[in-house]
């Protein structure tokens, strides 16, 4: 099976990424904190969770955490890479909306 490409970054690895910007998690706290930051709209499975990680541990954009105190939980860390990469989707996507807005009037008039 093909690898997933992360460029365009999908919205499930953004999130995640998002999430671990705050510091170290593990997959339930991960799940949580995309639900309370997208306001419920974006809801991770496990399966979604599990192989958006995968890929982001591919790419080196976060790595796992070794942790004696919780054996059962793998903890992820966001990369230096993955920072990065992080803010320039942050950059994309302010720039999708500020042409959205400034060329396409799609939040004006007659089209809302």
């Amino acid at each position: 099976m093909p690898k997933k490409t992360l460029d365009p970054l999908p919205s499930a690895a953004f999130q995640i990424l998002l999430a671990l910007v705050d510091g170290d998690s593990h997959g339930y706290a991960i799940m949580r904190h995309v639900a309370e930051q997208t306001a419920g709209r974006m809801r991770l499975g496990p399966g979604t969770l599990y192989s958006s990680i995968q890929s982001l541990l591919e790419a080196g954009l976060i790595e796992e955490m070794e942790r004696e105190s919780e054996e059962r939980r793998r903890f992820y860390r966001l990369t230096s890479a993955g920072r990065r990469c992080v803010r320039d989707e942050i950059e994309r996507l302010e720039e999708l909306v500020r042409v959205a807005r400034s060329k396409k009037r799609l939040l004006e008039g007659e089209y809302v």
